[in-house]
């Protein structure tokens, strides 16, 4: 049981740090956009690239880092629900997951990480059009 509280544990600090990655990533993504659109006639051209290489890197990273962050959680939580099966009773795993249809309907749950993979493309893709645009101008 103890085994159990620590695995549980673990995974909670992993979602957290996740949390924490998601919240940098999204302030730090949002006040970049807004800085290069407040001064995109001020902002010379070759030092507008160079940030919006630099943003498009984050945007790639944080995808990455979170990417990360969901295979270990899927996996700790595969421990979690084998756990659970030597236990009386399936008390956290097993019983959340029947109860939001096991991910067999979108209407119960849609999964965070589907989500969260949208937002660092999103402003992938703002950079990239921002990029082209200080390209073609020049």
């Amino acid at each position: 049981m103890e085994q159990y509280k620590i695995y549980v544990e673990m995974a909670d600090r992993i979602s957290q740090r996740r949390g924490v990655a998601n919240t940098f990533s999204l302030t730090f993504n949002t006040a970049i956009v807004g800085a290069l659109a407040g001064f995109f006639n001020d902002v010379p051209p070759n030092i507008a690239v160079a940030f919006y290489l630099a943003a498009g890197v984050m945007a790639i990273t944080w995808a990455l880092l979170l990417r990360s962050y969901r295979t270990l959680n899927t996996a700790k939580f595969k421990v979690i629900g084998a756990l659970e099966k030597r236990l009386p009773a399936q008390m956290f795993y097993a019983a959340e997951w029947k109860s939001l249809g096991e991910g067999k309907s979108l209407k119960k749950h849609i999964p965070f990480g589907a989500v969260e993979t949208v937002v660092p493309l999103i402003f992938f893709l703002i950079y990239l059009y921002l990029f082209t645009q200080v390209i073609s101008a020049h």
